[in-house]
């Protein structure tokens, strides 16, 4: 597998694995503190996103510098890649929480 398809794969699994454990831990958490765990998995799950992008990505200065300094200079092929990373990230960060939210029976909205 080349090492653009690799990191694109794993940064999606990461940031899917920190919202999926994130919304786990969390429900765990709120049953132990007598809290609703449905809701809290939710609402965990709903916050956490963004960190699990970033996470994924390994923060969030560097990609956006990669991509400023690339961009800028006309080489393009850098930049896209780290949007593209940035958004196979965001999939599985969204995925995640589709996840918690279908298994919890929420509805959307």
């Amino acid at each position: 597998m080349s090492t653009f398809l690799t990191k694109a794969v794993m940064d999606f699994f990461i940031a899917f694995g920190i919202v999926l454990g994130g919304a786990l831990v969390g429900g765990i958490g709120a049953v132990i503190s007598l809290q609703p765990p449905t809701q809290t998995m939710l609402d965990v799950a709903d916050r956490i996103k963004i960190w699990a992008l970033a996470a994924a990505v390994g923060g969030t200065i560097d990609p956006m510098r990669v991509i400023e300094s690339n961009f800028f200079d006309g080489n393009l092929s850098p930049a896209i890649k780290q949007i593209l990373y940035l958004l196979f990230a965001f999939l599985g960060a969204h995925m995640g929480s589709e996840l918690v939210r279908w298994v919890c029976g929420g509805s959307r909205g």
